[in-house]
């Protein structure tokens, strides 16, 4: 009963504060509201006995990318953001996309619904085995292909945005 309070709490956190993020006009407050979201949703993983992804949403999401975040808000000048054109006066638009996206995913469910085929299910070892080392297992064996995809297209993206923003020397000009 504890388990399921506390995971409604976390939920509502979560929540909450996502709309808070999207809905806050100021950055450094999205920004936090940003790192409560993630902290509620690593509070959803401590409920649910997934330590190892709380802890690694704690140490990934708000340790890596919240404070990256953080920085190039430092580093964008909001005098001059706030006087370019904005672009969230282009609600029709929006709402045709929305509906458009939902109306696909909705019929590639549909007509899709016995075609999704899952991963054999991982067998737990015989004794005590941590919460991490069945993501190992499972990363390194059921789960292998799409690890190394993810991590190439990490890399890829690492490697796109040093040439994105490589400044360009007066020689090289």
């Amino acid at each position: 009963m504890l388990e399921l309070i506390l995971f409604y709490t976390f939920a509502a956190i979560a929540v909450v504060s996502a709309i808070f993020v999207i809905t806050s006009h100021n950055v450094v407050h999205s920004a936090a509201f940003l790192g409560a979201t993630l902290f509620g949703v690593a509070g959803i993983f401590l409920t649910l006995h997934a330590e190892f992804l709380a802890g690694v949403q704690v140490i990934v999401y708000v340790g890596g990318v919240l404070v990256l975040f953080v920085f190039v808000i430092m580093l964008i000048s909001v005098e001059r953001a706030e006087h370019e054109r904005q672009f969230n006066r282009q609600w029709t638009i929006a709402l045709i996309t929305s509906a458009i996206l939902i109306g696909e995913i909705a019929w590639g469910l549909f007509r899709g619904k016995d075609t999704f085929v899952l991963p054999p299910v991982v067998q737990r070892a015989t004794g005590p085995v941590g919460n991490s080392e069945q993501v190992g297992t499972a990363l390194y064996t059921s789960y292998l292909l799409p690890f190394e995809i993810a991590s190439i297209l990490l890399l890829v993206a690492i490697v796109g945005a040093v040439v994105l923003s490589k400044r360009r020397t007066p020689a090289e000009e």
